[in-house]
């Protein structure tokens, strides 16, 4: 099994690295002292297994399983066993070893890997609950946005400006990539530079829309399914 580990602890990296250099079912592809270089990582390659540290600065090992929307098996790693209860609300979620690992329970929680089957892996809690924010690059930190709070994004040449009710976020993105992230009842692209929250117009005027001080243009292509959107009387 192709295998990560992401802990800030670098004794704690050498320990797993150890136990897994002792097991041949094991191949460790990478080992990651922060979750957003990891989540880099995932985002371009493909792993069976992650060992994942629980309480880490700034991203926890949690924050990050529910950035991914299809993460793979996990092994939660941790001096904590107060979060055995929500550790299993993740259906990826194999095992869980408390630290200091002996080699005696590391090789369990390998046979509850081989042996688990991973169908659908994303967690509990997504099943039941709707996505209502994502999370942006910003300065190497992973920013969380909350849909209802973005008034609109606008497509700055490589970079995208995302506008919410307190403040301004610049990434590097296309308007395309995040498009898709956003929920259709909320958003339109309304001009090939512009995406609007439609929850947050104030005015309509002739080719162009009020939010807050920003007036953006709209496309003649664009105006009927955004006229459809509205709640005309």
């Amino acid at each position: 099994m192709k295998s990560i580990i992401i802990d800030d602890e670098e004794m704690a990296r050498a320990i797993i690295e150890q136990l897994i250099s002792k097991n041949k079912e094991l191949v460790l592809i990478e080992s990651f002292s922060n979750a957003i270089e990891a989540i880099k990582f995932l985002n371009q390659n493909s792993v069976d297994l992650i060992f994942l540290d629980i309480h880490m600065p700034t991203f926890t090992g949690f924050d990050l399983l529910q950035t991914l929307k299809n993460p793979p098996k996990v092994i939660l790693t941790t001096s904590d066993k107060n979060f055995a209860i929500e550790a299993f609300e993740y259906n990826c979620i194999v095992d869980y070893l408390v630290k200091p690992v002996t080699q005696e329970r590391f090789e369990k929680a390998i046979l509850k890997a081989k042996s688990f089957n991973a169908v659908n892996v994303n967690s509990k809690k997504e099943a039941k609950e709707v996505i209502d924010e994502l999370y942006v690059n910003i300065d190497r930190r992973l920013v969380k946005i909350n849909f209802a709070t973005i008034n609109l994004i606008e497509a700055k040449g490589d970079y995208i400006q995302i506008k919410t009710d307190s403040k301004n976020y610049t990434v590097h993105s296309t308007l395309k990539k995040i498009e898709d992230k956003l929920p259709y009842e909320l958003f339109l692209k309304v001009h090939r530079s512009f995406i609007i929250n439609t929850t947050k117009i104030i005015d309509i005027e002739d080719n162009s829309v009020l939010i807050g001080n920003n007036v953006i243009p709209v496309s003649r292509s664009n105006r009927p399914e955004l006229m459809k959107r509205l709640n005309l009387l």
